[in-house]
């Protein structure tokens, strides 16, 4: 049997170097030329030829995070696929982005923060409809996969989707603390006279210690977004003040930078293919392409700390060093149209 043309390392470079266009028959056309260079086949046969497993992802990134603190921030984002009609994972989401719902993929990330760096660790694509898993198994899937890495946070951060019993009483019992948003009807018991919805009862601005139903005792706090919104806190930290929590709240922010940047910089949402497996190995590879990325702009801050600055002009101050992230060579760079720029 000839071996494969082409790499996982292949098509990182392509997904880094490309702009627009994100197929396979486009990687083939941008690929150095030579007389074993690959063809378009051969992207589509390494999109499709294992499973897709997501312990790449976790060995590339594994250097890169301090297992003994920082935070574990989850989230997901819809990848909008508005024209699919036969693909393999589409379902319909709610768009925070289109303030509707929308046709597209689920993808759910576990993200490991210090407050600087934002290092994806692990990630699940949602698929219920097809008899796969509810949002929630993913994230307890994903927390109990941290918890066999050796994971110790300083904090869990999620939306309040992601607030239920079994999700608290999970992060609990690894003896980790939370923070998360809680809808206005969550129950709690203020004085002991009884379970009332969060919304009607006097939150001081330094916080309440109040028992949520089901649970036992948290922290709660109000706060109030832009929009004159009320928002409503709670974790199990019983000693956390209104500063930590305000801290923590803009450092789990860097999970929407994160889907940001992987949309704009990493074609996470723009493959043309249809089969899952095709799919899923596409969106582990933009993540790894995402890990290369971050990896270049927190190690060299002074010279871009936008991500989307850094992108474009990360390649005239590359050469042929970091072998062990994969970051193409001059001669790679060049043939993607890269150019010194």
């Amino acid at each position: 049997m000839n071996p494969p043309k082409c790499d996982d390392l292949d098509y990182i470079h392509f997904l880094i170097a490309a702009q627009r266009v994100f197929t396979c028959t486009e990687a083939a056309r941008c690929a150095p030329e030579g007389e074993n260079a690959p063809a378009h086949d051969a992207f589509t046969r390494l999109l499709q030829r294992q499973p897709p497993d997501t312990e790449a992802l976790w060995q590339e990134a594994k250097a890169f995070v301090d297992l003994r603190k920082g935070l574990l921030v989850l989230d997901d984002t819809t990848l909008d696929k508005p024209y699919a009609q036969k693909m393999d994972l589409v379902t319909y989401h709610w768009s925070g982005k289109h303030q509707r719902v929308v046709k597209g993929i689920a993808l759910l990330t576990l993200l490991w923060t210090e407050g600087k760096s934002l290092i994806p660790c692990e990630f699940r694509v949602y698929d219920k409809p097809q008899g796969g898993k509810t949002k929630n198994e993913h994230f307890q899937d994903m927390l109990r996969k941290a918890q066999e890495r050796g994971f110790a946070p300083d904090y869990v951060l999620m939306d309040s989707w992601y607030s239920s019993l079994e999700n608290l009483k999970l992060i609990a019992s690894f003896g980790w603390f939370f923070l998360t948003r809680l809808k206005s009807n969550r129950l709690v018991n203020p004085d002991g006279q009884g379970n009332r919805p969060i919304c009607e009862i006097e939150i001081p601005p330094e916080g309440r210690v109040v028992h949520l139903r089901g649970f036992g005792f948290v922290r709660v706090f109000r706060t109030v977004s832009k929009e004159g919104d009320a928002e409503y806190w709670a974790t199990n930290d019983l000693g956390m003040t209104e500063e930590k929590r305000k801290e923590l709240e803009g450092k789990g922010w860097g999970i929407e930078v994160y889907h940001r940047a992987l949309k704009q910089c990493c074609g996470v949402e723009r493959a043309q293919v249809r089969k899952a497996v095709s799919i899923l190995r596409h969106l582990l590879l933009a993540l790894r392409v995402f890990l290369r990325l971050e990896v270049y702009r927190f190690r060299s801050y002074a010279v871009g700390a936008q991500l989307g600055h850094s992108h474009r002009h990360m390649w005239g101050v590359l050469a042929d060093h970091s072998p062990h992230m994969g970051l193409p060579s001059r001669q790679l760079r060049k043939s993607y149209g890269c150019g010194q720029g």
